[in-house]
């Protein structure tokens, strides 16, 4: 049994960078995902570049927002969206 009681220490220090590091990235990950697959016709979204606009077309893997005054139309990559904003407010 001694033999095995340096494991011990070794998988207190596993077990904590799993609960306090990898979880928790997992954990936001996860809702960015689920944010920027939540994109649909009519968000109003801001992109990790800071472009503040609103999405009038959704493919696959690419959207077409408008932006600015003249409705200027921009194709962005889905994982470019950095936030969407709901009611006026960002969320």
């Amino acid at each position: 049994m001694q033999q095995f009681g340096w494991i011990l220490p070794y998988a207190v220090v596993i077990a904590a960078f799993y609960f306090f590091l990898i979880r928790p990235q997992k954990k936001k990950e996860k809702a960015t995902q689920e944010m920027r697959n939540s994109v649909k016709e009519g968000t109003e979204i801001v992109t990790i570049g800071g472009l503040y606009g609103k999405v009038i077309s959704v493919k696959e893997d690419m959207l077409t927002m408008e932006v600015g005054a003249d409705k200027v139309k921009l194709r962005v990559a889905r994982w470019a969206v950095g936030r969407v904003i709901e009611n006026g407010e960002e969320k």
